[in-house]
């Protein structure tokens, strides 16, 4: 890409940073996983990221072939950004970063994650063997959003849009679903609560909630902490 600095390496990890190496470029694909997004809507996702910067990032990517400009169906009608395959082909390069570190330290920010980040989080941790003979379908209702997690044969897919017939709705902010998740909070006190809601089959909701452990911290050392 002309402008842009490259390793000058043969190696595929090397050209495979010399097009999403630079800052912000895998936050951009992952704002993207679930869907097209207006540069307003990539902006705010992104907290810290200039205009500009944004523009060379998006510039970038489309250069190689990793996102595309769409118009958004009425009455939207505006310009957007998605993944093309090419780009949909660094997903489960997201999820491995992710799985890799999670392990590491919470910034000390306020600062909440996306949806956009929530959902690939869930694909990050998720463990596919506690998932046996499961085939449901949990719509996940986060402020505005709404999602939708399938689950067959082992395998998790999360994608926006309205479930038509869910077996279970889980609703809730995104902060109180994280303290239930991975902060140890229960369900049933959330619920209490009045900050996390859940409609339709509580057995499948509790074995949902399951399925996403929160990963073991490493050390300063590099080494697993301990589980005590």
């Amino acid at each position: 890409m002309a402008g842009k600095r490259a390793y000058d390496d043969p190696c595929g990890i090397a050209r495979a940073l010399d097009v999403v190496g630079e800052r912000w470029a895998v936050l951009v694909v992952r704002e993207l996983v679930l869907g097209p997004k207006r540069f307003t809507d990539l902006r705010t996702g992104l907290h810290g990221v200039s205009t500009d910067v944004l523009s060379q990032r998006l510039r970038q990517l489309e250069q190689a072939g990793v996102l595309r400009q769409v118009t958004l169906p009425p009455p939207g009608r505006t310009r957007a950004y998605e993944l093309t395959d090419r780009g949909r082909e660094l997903e489960p390069v997201l999820h491995a970063l992710g799985r890799w570190g999670s392990r590491e330290p919470f910034p000390t920010t306020d600062r909440e994650m996306t949806v956009d980040a929530f959902a690939v989080a869930l694909s990050t941790v998720f463990e596919p063997e506690r998932a046996a003979g499961l085939d449901v379908v949990v719509a996940l209702e986060i402020g505005p959003d709404r999602l939708v997690a399938r689950l067959r044969d082992g395998r998790l897919t999360i994608r926006r849009g309205q479930a038509e017939s869910p077996d279970a709705v889980v609703a809730g902010d995104l902060a109180d679903l994280r303290e239930v998740l991975w902060r140890g909070r229960s369900l049933t006190e959330a619920e209490r609560a009045g900050v996390v809601r859940v409609t339709g089959s509580r057995a499948v909701v509790r074995r949902f909630l399951r399925l996403f452990p929160a990963p073991q911290p490493v050390d300063s050392g590099g080494a697993a902490a301990s589980s005590r």
